[in-house]
């Protein structure tokens, strides 16, 4: 099993930056890939970046060039650096990991952008 932590979420101004962190405790030797989604009211979640076990990163075409996703292996834990925020990435941030078996998530994190 893994658990994941999230935290960084809040309220910025359109233009702003925050950066968002994910600790992973329990099994995570297992974790073959971490990512960020967020769910906006009303809409479906989705896939904003995406980083596996080897390092190479994917991102959603909505965050390429404004958010950056990382991982601190010796920290176990995943950060999403969000810059040039607009009103619409304003959602849940949820932190997802995968091992060969299952997906485990976190509670969400709320980020608003206000304009």
């Amino acid at each position: 099993q893994v658990q994941l932590v999230e935290s960084g979420g809040g309220l910025v101004q359109a233009g702003g930056s925050l950066r968002l962190s994910c600790a992973a405790s329990g099994s995570t030797f297992k974790i073959n890939a971490m990512a960020w989604y967020r769910q906006a009211p009303g809409k479906q979640r989705e896939l904003v970046a995406r980083v596996i076990r080897g390092g190479s990163t994917n991102y959603a075409d909505s965050g390429k060039g404004r958010f950056t996703i990382s991982r601190d292996n010796a920290k176990n834990t995943v950060y999403l650096q969000m810059n040039s925020l607009k009103p619409e990435d304003t959602a849940v941030y949820y932190c997802n990991a995968e091992d060969a078996y299952s997906d485990y998530w976190g509670k969400g994190t709320l980020v608003t952008v206000s304009s």
